[in-house]
Parts: structure tokens; C-alpha cells; sequence
């Protein structure tokens, strides 16, 4: 029985992998890589564990000493050729994985948070908001234990933007009030 769907052997496998690495701004582990190529049904984790290092022989990807993996000059070319094999309905699903892993990789670099204890016991919460040119805010609160630390840590990580854009309308509106 003919399989359906793109992915039928290895060299599919690796003209996806192409595809997707070189839309993505970042480098990958081969989990990410696997996570951004599973738009087909025919795709394994193994397969990627195997097209992965292949791939680095031939000089299609090029492995980082943080183990992440990113595309070549090479890669990129042999890819442009061969990005025309792949269904339309799977380009358009990498596509739109790759734009979210970059759009998340890239929001996470604006975001950071620093849990730091202190001598008498409190722990501080150093938050940070960048854009493209700098700081936007930096908020330093303390928490009374590790577990409130981690909570105010992540709870900042989602919503950052929400409380930078909060902070600023409270604070303008303040002012205008003021001068009325």
C-alpha cells in the first residue's frame, strides 16, 4: 500500500530539514528541528537523528559548540533547488512553525529574569523588557521564598509586555491627571 503524504524516504526527510532551517533566525538542537519538520506524518524523530548528522558530513548543516545546528551557504543553495519538491500544504505548515519559533526565540532574547537570594533570606527578582535598541524597564521586587521567586519569575516571562504598557499608562495617565 502506497504511503500518502511527502515524506517517503531519507532524501525527503533531509529537503524538509533544509527547508525549515533555512527559514529559521536561529540555530536548533535536533528536537527543534524534529518539532519544526513534524507537519507530515511520515517524519520520525529517528529520521531526523539520522538525517542531522548526514546532513553535517555533506556540509549541508553545520553543528555549534552548543550542539544547535544551522544551515550552510551550501545548504541554502542545494535547498533553494529542491524546496520546489516539497507539497504546497507542508511548506505552508513549516512555514508558519518556523515564523512562531522565531517569533518566540526572538521575544525570549527581549525577556530575562534573575532569581538571586540574598543574605537575610529573601530572594530578589531582577526583571528585565528590551526591544531592539535597549532597556525598556528593569524591575528589581523582592520575594519571601524560592517558590514565589520562580512564580513572579515566569508570571514576568508571560506578560511582560502587559506590565511594561500597564506601567506606562498608569504612570502618563498620573501625570495628566495631574496637570488638569
Amino acid at each position: 500500500m502506497q504511503r500518502l503524504g511527502f515524506i517517503h524516504d531519507m532524501m525527503d526527510v533531509k529537503v524538509l530539514i533544509l527547508y525549515v532551517t533555512a527559514r529559521s533566525n536561529y540555530p536548533m538542537t535536533v528536537q527543534e528541528i524534529y518539532e519544526l519538520c513534524y507537519v507530515d506524518d511520515g517524519l520520525s524523530y529517528f529520521d531526523v537523528c539520522t538525517a542531522v548528522p548526514e546532513m553535517v558530513r555533506t556540509g549541508h548543516l553545520e553543528e555549534l559548540e552548543d550542539g544547535k545546528y544551522r544551515i550552510t551557504d551550501k545548504g541554502r543553495e542545494d535547498g533553494a533547488l529542491t524546496a520546489d519538491s516539497i507539497a504546497y500544504t507542508v511548506k505552508q505548515k513549516a512555514e508558519n512553525t518556523v515564523a512562531k519559533f522565531n517569533r518566540q526565540l526572538k521575544r525570549s532574547s527581549y525577556v530575562k529574569t534573575q532569581v538571586i537570594p540574598r543574605e537575610n533570606g529573601d530572594i530578589s527578582v531582577i526583571m528585565t523588557l528590551d526591544d531592539e535598541v535597549g532597556n525598556l524597564m528593569t524591575l528589581e521586587l523582592m520575594a519571601p521564598d524560592q517558590r514565589q521567586a520562580v512564580r513572579l519569575s515566569r508570571m514576568f516571562e508571560k506578560k511582560a509586555e502587559m506590565l511594561y504598557t500597564l506601567t506606562m499608562s498608569e504612570l502618563l495617565d498620573a501625570e495628566d491627571s495631574l496637570n488638569d
